[in-house]
């Protein structure tokens, strides 16, 4: 079986506010945290095609979460 993971981390102006947004729509194999000025996400599997889904689906929510929190100025 293969084993797949890795992390993702982004920048962000709030990134308390951007990782409180994202939190709720982690799968199992998902954890994000607020690091310094970072928000980490850190996905792990074992099909490569779902890892790519799940990576897809998060950068289009990190996209949301960022436009979220420079609207409510967080």
């Amino acid at each position: 079986m293969m084993e797949i993971s890795g992390s993702i981390r982004t920048r962000h102006g709030n990134p308390g506010c951007a990782a409180s947004s994202l939190r709720p729509d982690n799968l199992q194999s998902m954890r994000t945290r607020a690091e310094g000025d970072l928000v980490v996400t850190e996905m792990d599997g074992t099909s490569l095609r779902s890892v790519i889904a799940s990576v897809d689906d998060y950068l289009m929510n990190l996209g949301v979460a960022k436009d979220l929190c420079t609207l409510l100025g967080e």
